[in-house]
């Protein structure tokens, strides 16, 4: 991994420490930058790693950061070419500890009755899985007045239902191995709900509930349960999310172009791993506060999420 110390770093330490006491600063990070990374190569190296929606995305960022630290990961979405793609750049990379080929397998969430097989063809090529990286998914631009019941059914469907099944799928082995840990890519949405995201909230709202049931049934069997809700991320997210007709929407939201980078998202969530953190949010201030506020003074949120309703209308 590239080091997170640069010259802007030294020149702050100059300015506010003078030069021998920024040159003892910067190897004070150097050092801590060292420990942070054999810390992860030491809880990662080897380690069988699934991951969904790896095709784009906070996916394909998770697969570089879990390769790069030893892990053998598990390559999963529809698309295949872009998994091999994917593939290809991990292959391409010079690190500096040997790790194994990445695996790529075509899953597709909404398809229910094919999850358990998914996972045992996994079984069959690895062995095992110690770590589950349920990120795929799609999202919802539409008020609820306007958005037809397949498409409701389809985000369910993908977004909570695809995570369940693989995950039940999983539990037996890792529970039998008293070892396993079982990620929840949700979103600040499944804190919140706003305006036109009805579908894609609640499938996440759920997806937050499912997590806190498992991490609480799962804690007598050590397996560890991480739900981690990001903020706006400069994904394809928008792009691909699903109006209320079900066509895709195919605009980059504002927000979501100004959001934070993938491979920052990505070693939050592969850091909040290592660290077997029950809860990890990645976001701005304003969902942060409009978080504070639901929980502390709901009906000032649910006054700016009307004003943002009718504005938007």
């Amino acid at each position: 991994m590239k080091s997170y110390v640069s010259f802007d770093t030294l020149a702050w330490y100059s300015k506010y420490l003078g030069l021998p006491l920024s040159i003892i600063g910067l190897a004070m990070v150097k050092i801590f930058d060292c420990l942070g990374s054999n810390k992860r190569r030491s809880a990662l190296q080897g380690k069988i790693v699934v991951i969904t929606g790896a095709s784009s995305g906070i996916g394909e960022a998770l697969a570089h950061v879990f390769h790069e630290y030893g892990s053998k990961v598990v390559l999963a979405s529809r698309r295949k070419s872009e998994l091999d793609r994917v593939k290809d750049d991990l292959m391409s990379k010079k690190l500096p500890t040997p790790t194994e080929e990445p695996v790529v397998i075509e899953l597709d969430l909404a398809d229910l009755d094919h999850l358990d097989a998914f996972i045992q063809k996994v079984y069959n090529i690895c062995g095992h899985i110690d770590i589950l990286i349920n990120n795929g998914g799609v999202s919802h631009r539409g008020a609820i007045l306007h958005t037809k019941m397949d498409v409701f059914k389809q985000i369910m469907c993908i977004n909570y239902f695809g995570a369940v099944g693989l995950t039940t799928a999983v539990l037996p082995k890792m529970v039998e191995r008293k070892s396993g840990h079982i990620v929840f890519i949700s979103s600040v949405q499944g804190l919140i709900a706003i305006p036109d995201r009805a579908a894609y909230a609640a499938s996440k709202h759920a997806m937050q509930a499912f997590g806190d049931s498992l991490y609480s049934e799962m804690h007598q069997h050590n397996v560890s349960v991480t739900v981690v809700s990001p903020g706006f991320v400069k994904t394809a997210v928008s792009l691909n999310a699903l109006t209320g007709s079900g066509d895709a929407h195919g605009v980059m939201d504002k927000n979501t172009a100004a959001g934070f980078s993938s491979e920052y998202v990505a070693m939050k969530i592969l850091d909040g791993v290592v660290k077997k953190e029950k809860d990890i949010i990645i976001s701005q201030f304003l969902p942060n506060l409009a978080i504070f506020f639901r929980h502390f003074s709901p009906s000032l949120y649910f006054w700016f999420m009307a004003r943002r309703a009718t504005k938007t209308a």
